[in-house]
């Protein structure tokens, strides 16, 4: 939203703006409250991240953990500027991560190795040439839902499979953290007008981020699991600190 003080970035050109006040607490700092929310999905990031790479878990994992971070880091960077630049520098690397996700999801599955990967990339290397001139607009939103749904069936098919309670408890959590996330964005985009007249804003978009960050971990814990089983790395739910799910596994001498 407008008012606030006086801006260092300049002049908003970002097509999005969400229902918090500009430049309430800082000139360096468009939306305070949707940027500093991003915080935790960086810390989460980097949670999973050290735990794949002391497991030696696959690449690919290392790499998904990275985009959440670096998703997080361009999200900070969006809200902080409310820039053109800076909003394809969160709803770009979007849609590589679900990409990721596809590629994480299917691969197992998939004859020829190096078609997928390949596909996954130069459409993600498309998609970003297009979106930087075209400035997509709902059109973007349908694409990432679209994308996102031809994500659930598989998830879905690894839930039914997998028979390890407390890794359905986690699948259980990221079902639930993206609904409670999404009802917290619809409010802050349809209610906004409503809610800028209460005396305290919920920040619904900062919200969402958070409720987000535990989506994404739980997302990649679920999926670390289930490719563990897949590999025989009889791998167990622990608990970090008795909060945080992470998963444990015991690699065959031989790997």
């Amino acid at each position: 939203m407008a008012d606030g003080i006086s801006s260092f970035w300049g002049p908003v050109t970002s097509t999005i703006e969400c229902c918090e006040k500009n430049y309430a607490y800082s000139s360096y700092i468009a939306e305070f409250y949707n940027t500093i929310s991003n915080v935790p999905g960086i810390l989460l990031a980097l949670i999973g991240l050290v735990n794949a790479l002391r497991q030696r878990f696959e690449k690919r994992f290392s790499v998904l953990h990275i985009s959440n971070m670096i998703l997080a880091i361009g999200s900070m960077l969006y809200h902080a500027t409310l820039q053109h630049v800076q909003q394809q520098s969160d709803e770009t690397p979007m849609v590589w991560e679900i990409l990721l996700y596809m590629y994480i999801l299917y691969s197992p599955d998939w004859h020829y190795r190096s078609t997928m990967p390949t596909f996954l990339f130069l459409y993600g290397a498309a998609f970003a040439a297009a979106h930087a001139f075209l400035r997509f607009g709902i059109g973007f939103k349908v694409h990432y839902v679209i994308l996102c749904l031809l994500c659930i069936p598989r998830m879905y098919k690894y839930y039914i499979h997998t028979e390890d309670t407390a890794a359905k408890r986690i699948a259980k959590w990221y079902v639930a953290t993206i609904l409670v996330g999404s009802v917290c964005w619809f409010c802050d985009r349809v209610f906004c007008k409503r809610i800028s007249q209460w005396p305290v804003n919920p920040q619904g978009h900062a919200l969402w981020h958070v409720f987000m960050s535990f989506n994404s971990y739980c997302a990649n814990t679920f999926l670390m699991f289930c490719r563990a089983q897949q590999r025989g790395w009889n791998p167990k739910v622990k608990y970090f600190l008795g909060v945080l799910p992470y998963v444990k596994i015991e690699k065959p001498k031989e790997q």
